[in-house]
């Protein structure tokens, strides 16, 4: 487990800014002030984040900003911006998944990454961490880092220790020196280990554990466990792991979308023999692109049916690119291209057959993952039933590059069959009509008047009963009994009528909801 701490993020962005993502390497500006910033808590301005400059100077996290200013009036103090450092971690995160994609935030100034069966990637652990760390301060950040088997001892290490890569065996030794702050506990526990003289993790480990259990919890020896590697503890990485995935390293940076398209056609050759070994296809694809100054592009896009042809999955990624071409900068380039397969399926194999229906299902399909690739998913929309037999509840929108598969979840289901008996036009919302001598308590009216028109009736069927949904509807909701109704002209209607004649009472409404063919 790798433990990154970067104890002065929000002065490092604010740096970055004025003088470069290099300028830890050349080095800030002579006689440029300290900066620091400041916010408001406790109904007074204090300041949040110094940078090296300031801690020297004296000041601290949390002193009052007239006191600062009093002391070093020439200080440069901005305003602090909690969404940016946030929005700055998460970058780093980004960046931090050509490691490992088990990347988590931890606070505001911290992430863990898991390791585990990656090391021998970047030549081992010493060489991992050296690499992460070297590259980080090219990039203009403040940065310390621990290996350990647990996130609890990576922690302490990187914030309280020297960091580097702790080796199981003295687990012990490196945790004894830290003060008990290291634990991960809160402030009132660590008040009341200091009154005891209790201030170092060394003074913990020989006491007896149901002592410190009654007197500070359960808790502290927890968080004791954990550190230690006893009790095992897990993270939640910030992005769902891919089901597959396979990347391409640079030894040149390139800008051209031809030839990132190129690169994602290659890797996604690499994907076919795994995705044939399983048996599945990919339904949803994301090609991620790390540029060169460590900022990361994502770029998703899904298919209508399972896909293992390199070419279909490499033309998706083209109609994407034409889309968010604006939105990519390339920058000096990009250096590494990965391809992750986010949602894979059962993959079918079928012949086709002479009659050319085969090459008509696969052109179709296409025809919609491109256009969707390149307009959006929602652009794209067909009617799928749904369970409900409220006729405006038994359809529903959605996008047709997932159709399919609602259509073979609901083909099990007999009552999704569509009914011949309904019209062929059904309103979004039934329209209100005045209907004449009707046949009292259950008939059909023998005329109606609907738009400004009024339609004499010469057929009628029914009445087809339905009863509100109770686990929908409100209680005072009307039954309806529907009526199929031809007029003289020949014009077919779907009306129904919502609620029944009651003496003494309104005479209910008529609907119509739809006309058929």
């Amino acid at each position: 487990m790798l433990a990154l701490v970067f104890p002065h993020l929000p002065t490092d962005r604010i740096a970055r800014r004025l003088w470069g993502l290099s300028w830890r390497s050349k080095g800030r500006p002579e006689h440029h002030p300290p900066i620091l910033c400041a916010g408001r808590r406790e109904n007074a301005m204090r300041l949040t984040a110094l940078d090296e400059v300031s801690e020297r100077l004296g000041l601290k996290r949390g002193q009052g900003l007239a006191e600062a200013r009093a002391m070093f009036p020439k200080i440069d103090v901005v305003d602090e911006d909690g969404a940016a450092d946030q929005g700055l971690l998460e970058a780093i995160a980004d960046w931090c998944d050509r490691y490992t994609p088990l990347v988590a935030l931890d606070g505001r100034e911290g992430l863990f990454l898991d390791i585990t069966g990656c090391t021998h990637l970047f030549g081992g652990e010493e060489a991992l961490l050296k690499d992460i760390l070297g590259r980080l301060l090219q990039m203009g950040f403040d940065v310390k880092g621990a290996i350990s088997s647990s996130p609890g001892l990576s922690w302490a290490a990187c914030r309280f220790g020297r960091g580097g890569v702790i080796a199981d065996q003295v687990t012990e030794a490196v945790l004894a020196p830290l003060p008990v702050n290291a634990l991960r506990i809160d402030e009132a526990t660590i008040a009341a280990l200091y009154k005891l003289g209790l201030k170092r993790i060394g003074d913990l480990l020989p006491m007896p554990r149901a002592p410190l259990a009654r007197r500070f919890g359960i808790h502290l020896l927890l968080r004791l466990d954990q550190a230690l590697g006893h009790n095992e503890e897990a993270i939640s990485p910030r992005r769902p792991v891919a089901a597959l995935s396979a990347e391409r390293r640079l030894a040149e940076p390139i800008q051209a979308e031809e030839h990132i398209l190129q690169l994602a056609g290659q890797i996604a050759i690499s994907l076919k023999s795994e995705l044939e070994a399983r048996g599945v296809g990919g339904r949803v694809f994301e090609l991620v692109l790390f540029r060169v100054d460590g900022r990361v592009f994502r770029i998703a896009a899904g298919a209508s049916q399972p896909l293992q042809d390199p070419k279909r999955i490499s033309s998706l990624f083209s109609e994407r690119l034409n889309a968010v071409h604006d939105d990519l900068d390339a920058g000096f380039g990009f250096e590494l291209l990965r391809l992750n397969v986010l949602q894979h399926d059962v993959f079918r194999i079928s012949q086709g057959d002479f009659t050319g229906n085969g090459d008509s299902e696969i052109s179709l399909a296409d025809f919609i993952d491109r256009v969707s690739a390149r307009l959006g998913a929602d652009c794209l929309q067909i009617a799928d039933p749904k369970q409900s037999h409220m006729p405006e509840r038994a359809e529903i929108f959605v996008p047709a590059i997932a159709a399919r598969i609602v259509r073979e979840e609901t083909r099990e289901l007999s009552a999704f069959v569509p009914r011949s008996d309904r019209p062929l036009r059904l309103f979004r919302h039934p329209e209100l009509v005045e209907a004449f001598a009707a046949t009292v308590p259950d008939g059909p009216p023998r005329r109606f008047r609907w738009r400004r028109i009024v339609h004499e009736v010469i057929r009628a069927e029914g009445p087809e009963r339905i009863s509100p949904e109770w686990w929908h509807d409100e209680e005072d909701v009307e039954e309806r009994d529907y009526f199929r109704l031809e007029s003289e002209a020949g014009r077919r209607f779907w009306i129904f009528r919502a609620g029944h004649y009651v003496a003494g009472k309104a005479a209910p409404t008529w609907r119509v909801h739809g006309i058929f063919a």
